[in-house]
């Protein structure tokens, strides 16, 4: 099971990295892929960067705290990291995006990183 959780931590924070790789340098394609496209050259350039900056630093964050405080450190960041992508399908709700990206996508997230913060705790 330690293998599991440290695996399955690992590639969470990793795939953060990446979507803020995605949103900072391909933000048209990351912004459809989110479920509410948005064009990076109108006024949704901040945001796309604010999302960004913000996957990447989680993904930054969470590798720090697992390879430097621990599992159960890591367990509580992702319990905190997890209201993100419920709030993420909220708003892809909220703003006509597709269902099946909100809960496909985003509710499912958040659904894989708590598996992930109670594989940290039973470690």
């Amino acid at each position: 099971m330690t293998v599991t959780a440290y695996s399955l931590a690992v590639l969470l924070d990793l795939f953060c990295l990446f979507l803020g790789y995605r949103f900072l340098f391909q933000p048209r394609p990351a912004a459809a892929g989110y479920g509410v496209p948005a064009d990076p050259r109108g006024d949704a350039g901040a945001y796309l960067s604010v999302k960004g900056s913000r996957d990447g630093a989680f993904g930054v964050v969470g590798l720090a705290l697992l390879a430097f405080a621990g599992t159960r450190a890591e367990a509580w960041f992702m319990v905190g990291v997890a209201l993100v992508p419920l709030a993420d399908t909220l708003i892809v709700l909220r703003h006509g995006g597709a269902k099946a990206v909100a809960f496909g996508i985003h509710f499912a997230t958040a659904i894989v990183v708590l598996i992930s913060a109670g594989l940290l705790f039973a470690v």
